[in-house]
């Protein structure tokens, strides 16, 4: 059996040092956030009379988690893009936020030449690569910037980055209120988790190790509302790509509508599932109350689950902390899984067979 409290064990599977970027993910949401807050960006953006933000996978996940967050507090329409094509309302009265970390993702470059065409006010976030490259020939605002917090160099390792540079955008153009003071207290609870999680606490007092523990040989299904359902959406990505695990992301209230009836058959599967209920005590009323018996539904199908209440008080702290849990849960599993939680064999190999086409 793995020892999860073994660092030399760890770092024989860890090759791209993952757990390293994981650590230094609260100076990654510094740096993006002061630089782009400290950067100009032009008036236009502002007077911007929707919001598209073009990305993929973890590029995109800054949009996410403001959507989810600031539902009620957007001062303007908000729509994520994770396709090649903009929507059809799409024109100069539109701000198009083209994200993505290695500046070549084809998505996103094919989003952003449309914007081009279609004279929308665009701002690009990449750290170079073709994006940056069409940034300085139309010259376009944007932040390019210097992943210097990533060393293992995988972009879902520098989410720090994707995240607070979106919502940074977003800040400084006023279509969301978030104070400098509000991000930097959100650091110090990203630090306090990556305290709380890290490897030399051993896993009978560390929370992210016994949940990869519970999670090993099966399928997760993470369940939340509201304003944590963006970064929920990481922590399913996370268990794709660093714990190579099959996982499902479900928000509740929706799952009461059609879910519950699917839990019957097969019944060889009910064994092998087992949900992970994100429940914040900042969530409505009107949602809350649907926890408990969903938990019920759950236990009376023969479907094992577990249940994390985030310790931070405040929505913007919460996301983080889930962000930090996110992290190191799927680490751990991909330790557990005999995995090495950098490579992305199957992702290289499609991209690769894509580009012959």
């Amino acid at each position: 059996m793995f020892n999860l409290d073994s660092f030399e064990e760890i770092k024989k599977l860890d090759t791209l040092d993952i757990l390293q970027s994981i650590k230094f993910l609260p100076k990654q949401i510094a740096q993006a956030w002061y630089e782009v807050q400290n950067n100009e960006v032009p008036k236009k953006c502002y007077l911007a009379k929707n919001v598209v933000i073009s990305g993929m996978g973890g590029s995109a996940l800054g949009g996410r988690v403001a959507d989810s967050l600031l539902i009620d507090r957007f001062r303007t329409p908000i729509e994520i893009v994770t396709d090649y094509q903009l929507p059809n309302y799409v024109n100069e009265n539109t701000l198009v936020i083209v994200s993505s970390y290695s500046g070549n993702t084809a998505e996103t470059i094919s989003s952003a030449k449309e914007a081009l065409n279609r004279g929308a006010v665009i701002y690009c976030i990449a750290t170079g690569g073709e994006l940056g490259e069409l940034m300085r020939k139309n010259n376009l605002p944007g932040y390019l910037f210097n992943p210097k917090e990533n060393p293992s160099n995988q972009p879902r390792a520098g989410l720090g980055y994707s995240i607070a540079s979106i919502l940074a955008v977003l800040a400084k153009c006023k279509f969301i209120n978030i104070l400098d003071s509000e991000v930097e207290e959100a650091i110090k609870t990203s630090e306090e988790f990556i305290r709380d999680f890290d490897v030399d606490v051993r896993e009978d007092n560390n929370l992210a190790k016994k949940i990869a523990r519970k999670l090993k040989g099966k399928i997760p299904n993470i369940v939340s509302s509201q304003h944590l359902i963006g970064i929920c959406h990481a922590f399913k990505n996370l268990l794709n790509e660093n714990a190579k695990t099959f996982a499902y992301l479900f928000d509740l209230p929706e799952l009461n509508h059609h879910l519950m009836e699917g839990l019957r058959n097969p019944a060889v599967v009910r064994p092998f599932l087992h949900f992970l209920f994100i429940y914040s005590e900042l969530y409505s009323k009107e949602v809350a109350r649907r926890y408990p018996i969903t938990y019920e539904v759950i236990t009376q199908n023969d479907v094992s689950y577990d249940i994390y209440k985030p310790r931070s008080q405040k929505k913007l702290d919460q996301i983080f902390e889930i962000l930090i849990l996110g992290f190191f849960v799927s680490f751990y599993l991909a330790m557990l899984n005999d995995c090495d939680p950098g490579k992305i064999p199957w992702v290289n190999y499609f991209k690769k067979r894509l580009s012959k086409i």
